[in-house]
């Protein structure tokens, strides 16, 4: 159940605290407070609540803050109440009247808020955000400069950025022989974990040959320099372990054994397993690196390999983002865990900014990837200049400054 507070909260140098004094209204966390428009989304909030059955929910102001308290300070979810605990500022921030010692929440109900508020409604908040602060400070300017023109035109005005980048997942850096590795590790677990009922049914246990395979891994793993031979050799050896294994489960499973004798997680490992098995053996066999949506981590498995072509770091692992800044304020348009083509985006980015700001940007500044003979052609049309030198070959004696003057556009 949601139930909106009808006291307004009062202003910080009214916020009651236990000893004398009163808050600074130049602290950041009131300044921040001032900038978030709480008001205007609880009821989009209170929309994910029944307005009748159930125990009272926070607050929009109190669930937001909290999450913002907790990425801010880059502190765990048991560590952000202690935080709010001791703190007047941040309790001031999530909608408090005044200082109390009790926790406000437990730590528990983070998860609960990360869940609700997703990144649909952080975007929609950060660009309600921007266009209040652009407008505040450019109001004037914005009346004189986005005039209809004398054919009933809107005037191009500001300047939009685009990029894409990747946010590195926290995994071990993956090998095929590592991951293969791994998946043998966690099959003879789940033979044990199997077995274990079976005792007196099936006498003697699976052989599952770990302590070969194990000096047959760490025989390649440990060398500084490894052959691409050995390597191969290494790696077709951990499957056939792997193979062996994964038939001693499904032999188990027609012998009686209950897959409810297993944990959550390693039911889900399991499922895991038999994929990347499926995917080392393709490419094993055909000799090939690469191979659609391929898994990197036993307990992540929609983490993908990202191609980036930076120098010393040629693929990442983790989560793609596609991101636009206007006035160094930065808006995440696209996230994937699967690899994309930027490019693709520029139009969908330039239509958003128009529909946050009643306008197309007088200019788009890009990368090379981004400045296609399409992508080119529609800016044009719309009177939009993009960053960059013309299609083509360039043309012959060009002066210096000519040349500075087609890289800074």
């Amino acid at each position: 159940m949601y139930r909106k507070e009808e006291q307004p909260l009062p202003p910080p140098e009214k916020f009651e605290l236990p000893f004398e004094g009163k808050l600074s209204p130049n602290n950041r966390w009131v300044i921040m407070a001032e900038l978030i428009p709480w008001d205007d989304f609880e009821e989009e909030y209170a929309k994910l609540f029944s307005a009748e059955k159930g125990a009272p929910a926070k607050l929009f102001r109190m669930a937001l803050g909290t999450l913002i308290i907790k990425e801010k300070l880059g502190t765990s979810d048991r560590e952000t109440i202690e935080q709010i605990r001791e703190n007047p500022y941040l309790q001031y921030f999530i909608g408090l009247n005044c200082y109390q010692q009790e926790p406000p929440l437990e730590s528990s109900m983070l998860v609960h808020f990360r869940k609700r508020i997703d990144g649909e409604l952080i975007n929609k908040i950060n660009k309600k955000i921007v266009k209040r602060e652009i407008d505040k400070s450019d109001k004037e300017v914005k009346k004189k400069d986005c005039l209809q023109e004398k054919g009933g035109k809107i005037k191009n005005k500001g300047k939009l950025i685009l990029d894409a980048t990747c946010a590195p997942a926290d995994i071990k850096y993956p090998t095929d022989l590592g991951i293969l590795n791994q998946a043998r590790i966690e099959t003879e677990r789940i033979i044990d974990n199997l077995y274990k009922p079976l005792r007196v049914k099936l006498r003697k246990k699976p052989r599952t040959s770990r302590k070969i395979a194990r000096k047959e891994y760490l025989k390649v793993a440990k060398k500084r320099k490894v052959s691409y031979q050995e390597r191969r050799k290494a790696i077709g050896k951990q499957l056939k372990y792997l193979k062996k294994n994964l038939g001693n489960i499904e032999d188990l499973i027609q012998a009686g054994a209950s897959l409810e004798n297993l944990s959550k997680r390693q039911k889900n490992c399991l499922e895991t397993i038999k994929k990347v098995y499926e995917q080392q053996q393709s490419m094993w066999e055909n000799k090939t690196q690469s191979v659609p949506q391929r898994i990197v981590s036993l307990t992540q498995r929609h983490i993908r390999p990202i191609v980036r072509g930076k120098a010393g770091k040629p693929i990442e692992f983790g989560a793609k983002l596609s991101v636009s800044c206007v006035d160094n304020y930065v808006f995440l348009d696209k996230i994937s865990w699967e690899n994309f083509n930027e490019s693709c985006h520029l139009k969908e980015q330039v239509e958003k900014y128009k529909e946050t700001f009643g306008y197309y940007p007088e200019s788009v500044h890009v990368d090379k990837i981004y400045r296609t003979r399409e992508n080119r052609n529609w800016c044009k049309e719309r009177g939009i200049r993009i960053s960059g030198p013309k299609l083509g070959r360039p043309p012959k004696n060009v002066s210096e400054e000519e040349k500075k003057q087609a890289h800074s556009d």
